[in-house]
């Protein structure tokens, strides 16, 4: 089945193309529907098994929803399992997403995620480099997985068995100097072993958002927004927020190691790291030598 649309079509001198996608070698053409932000360049593809656990399907949503709601794009592949997960993680949060497809972008594959198609068609784009018309073919997809991983910042693996697509994006994300993370999954799981392998082999290991975001270089981590405001609020966290409760533990005078943050917020290590490197992107916290910490001074913020 095909669906009727008209898609353009985007050679890499075109200035819509992905700016990150065009700096890999031999990028491919490629057919839209939707549109390409200059924003989608802050971009982190979540991949992994079609035949998912009930853990890897809520780890991919929460990790996309955690991402989009910090400005990060969504990057998958629309597969059944851990790819439709992490698109609807990402439109939950009201972000944005984009799907490379491995059929040409008027064939809706898998079927049952022709809704799904024209959801992230209107919050993000769908990509193919295969023309319309063309059906999903197994030879298509490692392909596809290049230009997925082309177009990412890094990739993050949720899970997958040895023998897994998810591997040769991982592989392939590796090859052109992208980041490699992956989630760590039972030892005697078989929809985890290729995954496991990934962080046996050298894959950053992955608890939540910010092992992610503090991966990435210091350009990309700035702009990463705060979860709890717009970008470009002035006033502060949001009041009850874990990043309002450890602002308020801070002063521009005296810094504090983080294990005395952790210990006077009362909160675990990893929502305190998360709530500092969050107002350090947003410019109220500072870290100094030593994992210590200090309020930036409202009259300094923005400079």
């Amino acid at each position: 089945m095909c669906v009727a649309m008209h898609a353009p079509r985007l050679d890499p001198r075109d200035p819509r193309y992905p700016a990150l996608l065009a700096a890999v070698p031999s990028p491919p053409d490629l057919w839209l529907r939707g549109t390409l932000a200059l924003d989608d360049a802050l971009a982190i593809a979540i991949v992994g098994t079609r035949r998912a656990t009930t853990y890897g399907l809520a780890v991919a949503e929460r990790l996309a929803f955690e991402l989009a709601a910090r400005g990060v794009t969504i990057v998958s592949g629309l597969a059944r399992g851990i790819d439709t997960a992490a698109h609807r993680g990402a439109l939950a949060a009201g972000g944005r997403t984009l799907a490379v497809l491995g059929a040409g972008i008027d064939v809706p594959y898998p079927p049952e995620n022709l809704a799904l198609m024209h959801e992230i068609e209107g919050h993000g784009a769908l990509l193919s480099q295969f023309p319309p018309g063309t059906p999903p073919m197994p030879g298509h997809f490692p392909a596809r997985n290049r230009t997925l991983a082309g177009l990412a910042l890094g990739v993050v693996v949720v899970e997958a068995p040895e023998r897994s697509g998810a591997l040769i994006t991982a592989s392939l994300a590796g090859e052109l100097g992208r980041e490699v993370f992956a989630v760590p999954g039972q030892i005697t799981s078989e929809a985890c072993r290729g995954s496991n392998g990934l962080i046996q082999d050298g894959a950053t290991l992955i608890r939540d958002w910010y092992d992610i975001v503090q991966e990435l270089p210091e350009r990309w981590r700035r702009a990463v927004r705060s979860a709890s405001e717009p970008s470009g609020a002035d006033d502060g966290p949001m009041a009850d927020s874990d990043e309002a409760h450890i602002l308020a533990l801070l002063t521009p005078e005296m810094p504090q190691h983080i294990e005395a943050l952790i210990a006077r917020g009362n909160a675990s290590p990893a929502r305190v790291a998360a709530a500092l490197v969050t107002l350090e992107l947003q410019g109220w916290a500072r870290q100094l030598d030593g994992q210590r910490w200090v309020r930036v001074p409202a009259r300094r913020r923005g400079r």
